[in-house]
């Protein structure tokens, strides 16, 4: 069954039941809950999405409510851009930061820029991430490929 474009489906804690939560038009992150924090939703914007601790007066547009001090208030970016054909692309770097991004285990260094697929996973201070893409496989690539 072809899912509608831009969701994915998503567990919810009461009672297990599946939903679809929209991805929107440039994917989305899936923050997991922790001892610092509760499951945070983070659709991305076409451009710079720069994550990081949410401190008053911090200028990001991705800011994660977490207690977590070991990420950073500027941690890490995902760029969303379209190639000149306008399918999408994601890179992943260090903002820089002081604890390193990880990128499926691998800590990045400062001049890497890690191209994302859906489902891979990221790793801010004690903080795991999920990318999710859109669903529609006309609307991205992987520089993988």
């Amino acid at each position: 069954m072809k899912r509608p474009r831009h969701t994915y489906p998503a567990r919810l804690r009461n009672g297990g039941e599946e939903v679809d939560e929209p991805v929107g038009e440039f994917g989305a992150v899936v923050v997991v809950e922790n001892v610092f924090h509760y499951r945070q939703f983070k659709p991305l914007v076409e451009g710079d999405n720069v994550f990081g601790r949410w401190v008053h007066g911090t200028e990001i547009n991705q800011p994660l409510e977490t207690t977590d001090p070991s990420i950073d208030t500027k941690h890490c970016i995902i760029r969303v851009e379209r190639k000149k054909n306008g399918q999408l692309r994601w890179l992943l770097r260090d903002a820089p930061s002081n604890t390193g991004t990880f990128y499926m285990n691998d800590i990045l260094r400062d001049q890497d820029r890690m191209p994302l697929s859906d489902g891979d996973i990221i790793t801010i201070g004690a903080t795991t991430m999920i990318f999710r893409a859109p669903q529609d496989d006309s609307d991205f690539i992987s520089l993988n490929q």
